[in-house]
């Protein structure tokens, strides 16, 4: 039996061959840009891994900032159904940075005190993407700006994002345009502080879960904002998992106190009366 593969073009299998006036898959995704957008600064094997890992991080924050953005948006206007879907995409892309800890993990101390020295003062502490980010979920701190001061772009973006309600904020307000209490000056809260507990807030929310099927909405609202806060606690927490596996108690490259500041992170309530609720339920 004679072996005719060989005579086929490859335009027999359906695949398309010449790109010379067409786009390909590397311009559509841009991957001259993204894929020499690495520039180890050490001699060391192992500062591409840190590299890769932070810059795909940043990737993913750009996308939860796109969708929640959106989810603000749909939530003001009372169109819920398409920002539970964005809310659930943001809690598993959550998920995937959780999981790259994992990979960050294999670099051990001394391969990380290999390529600390040329890392100068920067830090995931300094990343733009990540306050806004933080902001936009409610856990805001004017004096974080100074950090930003740099590059006045990101500075006027966070600048805005610290002046607007929050996605919490949002959902708070929808409960009071859906007939609820909410007390008057939690209404005109200032939007630039982080959010603070109000009893009204968790009155009306034990209103909406001691009555699912009336407030069905607000109270699907309420489980993927939880859903949401809980991907993000569990991102911290691997997050500060990580460094004290990799640094242990050094100070952290940005002069913060490294897992000490990470841990106290870890004790930040984004939608607090939606967990406080849960003790009387």
């Amino acid at each position: 039996m004679t072996d005719t593969s060989k005579e086929q073009p490859a335009e027999w299998h359906g695949a398309k061959m010449d790109f010379k006036e067409a786009m390909s898959y590397g311009d559509y995704l841009g991957l001259d840009q993204i894929l020499n957008a690495q520039h180890p600064r050490s001699p060391n094997h192992n500062e591409l891994l840190f590299i890769v890992q932070h810059q795909t991080s940043e990737l993913w924050i750009k996308l939860m900032l796109h969708e929640l953005q959106a989810v603000r948006r749909h939530i003001r206007e009372g169109n819920l159904p398409p920002a539970f879907k964005m809310l659930a995409r943001v809690a598993r892309i959550m998920d995937q940075l959780v999981h790259a800890w994992d990979v960050l993990a294999t670099m051990t101390p001394p391969e990380y005190t290999a390529i600390r020295p040329y890392l100068g003062a920067s830090s995931g502490f300094q990343s733009f993407q990540y306050r806004e980010l933080e902001f936009i979920l409610g856990n805001k701190n004017s004096a974080l700006l100074a950090v930003h001061e740099k590059s006045p772009d990101a500075h006027a973006l966070l600048e805005r994002e610290l002046a607007l309600p929050s996605i919490y904020d949002e959902a708070v307000m929808l409960l009071a345009r859906s007939g609820l209490h909410i007390d008057p000056a939690r209404l005109d809260a200032d939007w630039t502080g982080p959010t603070r507990a109000d009893d009204s807030v968790k009155a009306a929310w034990l209103q909406v879960y001691g009555d699912t099927e009336r407030h069905w909405a607000l109270y699907e609202l309420a489980e993927k904002l939880v859903d949401l806060e809980t991907a993000f606690r569990f991102w911290r927490f691997r997050h500060v998992s990580t460094v004290e596996r990799i640094i242990g108690f050094k100070t952290g490259t940005g002069g913060t106190a490294g897992v000490s500041y990470l841990r106290k992170m870890l004790d930040v309530v984004l939608f607090p009366e939606l967990f406080a609720l849960r003790t009387e339920l």
